[in-house]
């Protein structure tokens, strides 16, 4: 069963420095029918003016991973780990038992965006810990590259949840199949482009929920970056 999630029905929060497109219930934004799917909560794409950002703030028993589509976003916490990411870059965050961060768009000049996603931990009260990765465009270029995964297998980053996390980027090439294992669900966001899921078209900023099937299909893609979560139910 497919359940589509068009981007234009996102919630939305403009505060002026941010702008912000929520595909699930978040801060003032409240959707009964999108409060998450399985352990994931949060898909934000955010895009943060010059030199803006989140000041500092606090997390805690929560795994968080930044996905940076364009421009530099600069991170600190109170763990003492200090980066700026760029395209390709994949940061996750365990909050575990706490921790605080700041995000800021590190140009004074250039807008930042990105992603930012929330997956509830299957373990609480860890120590916080950071870790990141960079992935090139051939590493995704058609093919399904794991970018996140429970055991940090393939070179992903780790993340405390029984979830696997794919990126792909596409245009034109053969359709890519994605087998899910029985109890498994998806999850397939489209970055941007435009591409078919299971048959159905889909373009940038729209996702769908794949449930009671074992195989996505992506297919079809012009130009398209796709974000595919593999999911207990």
């Amino acid at each position: 069963m497919l359940q589509i999630r068009k981007s234009e029905e996102r919630g939305v929060a403009d505060h002026g420095w941010l702008n912000s497109h929520h595909t699930f219930s978040f801060g003032h934004y409240f959707d009964a029918e999108h409060t998450g799917f399985g352990p994931l909560l949060v898909i934000n794409e955010d895009r943060v003016k010059a030199g803006q950002g989140f000041g500092t703030h606090g997390h805690s028993d929560m795994e968080i991973i930044s996905y940076v589509l364009d421009g530099a976003l600069e991170h600190k916490d109170s763990m003492g780990t200090g980066s700026v990411l760029h395209y390709g870059d994949v940061q996750r965050m365990s909050a575990g038992s706490g921790v605080r961060h700041s995000e800021f768009n590190h140009s004074a000049a250039a807008p930042v965006h990105f992603l930012q996603i929330w997956i509830k931990p299957n373990v609480t009260g860890i120590p916080p810990s950071y870790e990141e990765k960079h992935f090139t465009v051939a590493q995704k270029q058609e093919q399904l590259r794991l970018i996140a995964s429970a055991d940090g297998r393939g070179d992903s980053v780790l993340i405390h949840q029984d979830a696997s996390i794919y990126a792909a980027i596409l245009n034109g090439g053969e359709p890519l199949q994605h087998t899910l294992a029985d109890g498994r669900n998806a999850y397939v966001h489209v970055i941007r482009g435009r591409v078919n899921v299971n048959g159905v078209e889909l373009n940038g900023g729209d996702a769908v929920k794949v449930t009671a099937e074992n195989l996505v299909t992506l297919a079809n893609a012009e130009a398209a970056e796709v974000l595919l979560f593999d999911l207990p139910y």
